[in-house]
């Protein structure tokens, strides 16, 4: 049975509990004590690890209420200058003291007396850390920070008038499954046209960014910041050249059964051609699932599936009630986007999204509680590194939840309601795979083509989402696609982070495979693997959770007809 906890008592006595991260005069010290240190044994420096590890898990808690609170209210000028204050006085400080930390650590003449596998990961990662660190580059990497808060905060204050009223983005979402197709092309066109106005600027931030960004990896002596980045995110374990084997495999074998669907959709709703307003609706005109009203249900509806899906996750789930832990629905003035941030001091997380009443809103919150569990089920780690597991494992934690809930969406649905949903997020699987290998395939560009211009920057997007995208029609909408891509915020404040996505649900579908056959030997294995957090290199990571790692075509081929199959069984 889980163990659940309002507070998590400290590895170490290093940091008292009353500490302010973001106060240098009280931090400071402190690291620079830990710089000072003398090491005399192997045990002195696993010492050292320790009361590094609390003094960076305050810091980061600091640092992510401060984050959060600013992307729950993008319109308040006090909160958004506290993050820009950390972001511009403390951010600079940090990763300076840590990159003398981290190099005095894997030059320490007693790393190489420390339990190999205990610690192979993170001296790995200090190492490349070390090997990429440049002091120039920390003045710079502010500058990426707060051009991407300037992003968040123009999506933010999105909104438009339909319906009578004044909407945020998120809360036309509902509109795109109306069965009147009339109601469904306005809302696309006003979300659409509102977006655009806010393009040019957009545009430039990111004209701004790329320059950073191409700048850091000159710097760092590398050939574009597409090698810094995969250095940077510590991906030991994939390459360019395998991305770009998950795009041809994505290309091979998902777009097809993309374009299969959307055969099937056109002749369901007897259309010749398929605009891009029609993609969300139901094909058969049955009126939009409405699983929820208001965050209680939505958080109720999950609790019941995580209790009937395994009792020591839905008793993990409703720790979260309490403790400012959920902040789900759409306003004025919140961030795009849902995520969800550990944090680190007291181990415990908090989910962000902007729910509208949909059925992907529940698809977000099991998504995020996903995460949530990873946290929570790794937090007996002591060390804040190894709470971090890699993304691609990360995303695993989340995806596969979504996937494994499918037999308890009666909780939110009656049976053929249920159905509907289950076909629509298998459906939702396939066009995944597509979306991420455009966006991944686009940022490969974007960064080996350091001098592009916005114009060449359109034009291969527009060639990429007509190898990846959806086989609609986009007459008269030219603009409105080539500007696409601008709603994907990773580009602007995650570069590079995408891939991870694709590479996860391939690892999601394996575990679903392995829940359908056997449910509680999946829960087993997701709960063991997800304990490790970042322990391991990535390959063990799903070898614990009874999963391949492998993204290439075969891999893509084999999943995909399991779900080709499964789609073939549910109802339309």
């Amino acid at each position: 049975m889980t163990t659940l906890l309002t507070t998590y008592p400290t590895a170490t006595a290093f940091a008292s509990a009353d500490l302010d991260g973001t106060d240098w005069a009280q931090v400071g010290p402190l690291y620079e004590s830990l710089l000072e240190r003398t090491l005399k044994c192997k045990g002195c420096l696993e010492k050292l690890l320790l009361d590094r590890s609390e003094l960076d898990a305050t810091v980061g808690e600091s640092r992510g209420t401060l984050y959060i609170e600013m992307t729950r209210h993008t319109d308040d000028e006090a909160t958004k200058a506290a993050f820009l204050r950390f972001v511009e006085e403390m951010d600079p400080k940090i990763k300076d003291i840590s990159f003398k930390l981290d190099r005095r650590i894997v030059q320490c003449p007693f790393a190489d007396d420390l339990d190999e596998e205990r610690y192979k990961v993170l001296l790995r990662g200090l190492d490349a850390d070390v090997k990429l660190f440049r002091e120039e580059n920390i003045a710079i990497e502010v500058e990426e920070t707060k051009l991407g808060q300037e992003y968040s905060e123009i999506c933010g204050a999105m909104t438009v008038e339909f319906d009578g009223e004044e909407k945020t983005l998120p809360q036309m979402g509902p509109y795109m499954q109306q069965n009147d197709r009339q109601v469904r092309e306005n809302a696309f066109r006003v979300v659409a046209e509102r977006r655009l106005k806010d393009s040019e600027k957009i545009d430039t931030i990111f004209d701004s960014m790329v320059k950073l960004r191409n700048t850091i990896a000159d710097n760092a002596d590398l050939d574009d910041y597409r090698d810094w980045a995969f250095r940077a995110k510590h991906r030991f374990d994939y390459t360019p050249a395998t991305c770009e084997s998950f795009h041809r495999g994505v290309r091979e074998h998902a777009v097809p059964l993309m374009h299969a669907m959307n055969r099937h959709r056109a002749e369901a709703m007897k259309l010749d051609t398929l605009r891009p307003w029609d993609l969300d609706v139901d094909p058969l005109g049955r009126e939009p699932l409405r699983p929820f009203d208001g965050s209680t249900e939505l958080i109720d509806g999950a609790s019941r599936i995580f209790h009937r899906m395994d009792p020591s996750l839905g008793e993990l789930f409703d720790t979260m009630r309490e403790g400012d832990a959920l902040d789900l629905e759409s306003r004025k003035g919140k961030a795009p986007g849902g995520y969800q941030y550990d944090r680190e001091r007291r181990r415990l997380p908090f989910i962000f999204m902007n729910a509208a009443g949909l059925m992907r809103d529940v698809d977000t919150m099991v998504h995020e509680a996903g995460h949530a569990f990873h946290s929570m089920l790794s937090r007996d780690e002591p060390l804040v590194a190894y709470r971090h597991p890699p993304i691609e494992f990360a995303e695993v934690a989340s995806m596969s939840m979504e996937l494994i809930a499918h037999p308890y969406l009666d909780e939110f649905l009656s049976e053929e309601d249920a159905g509907r949903a289950r076909r629509k997020h298998l459906e939702g699987v396939v066009t995944t795979l597509c979306w991420v290998a455009t966006i991944d395939a686009f940022q490969h560009w974007l960064y080996t083509h350091p001098h592009h211009t916005s114009e060449q920057r359109d034009i291969y997007w527009l060639e990429l989402h007509a190898n990846f995208g959806p086989d609609v029609s986009w007459d008269g909408l030219h603009s409105e696609r080539a500007k696409l891509w601008h709603r994907q915020l990773h580009l602007f404040e995650v570069p590079f982070y995408y891939i991870e996505y694709g590479i996860a649900q391939l690892g999601a579908l394996q575990m679903w495979m392995i829940y359908r056959e056997d449910p509680q030997r999946a829960i087993d294995l997701y709960r063991k693997a997800m304990s490790l957090g970042g322990s391991r290199p990535l390959p063990e990571l799903f070898a614990e959770a009874g999963l391949v790692f492998d993204f290439g075509p075969v891999t893509i081929a084999r999943l995909l007809s399991e779900v080709e199959a499964e789609l073939a069984a549910l109802p339309a």
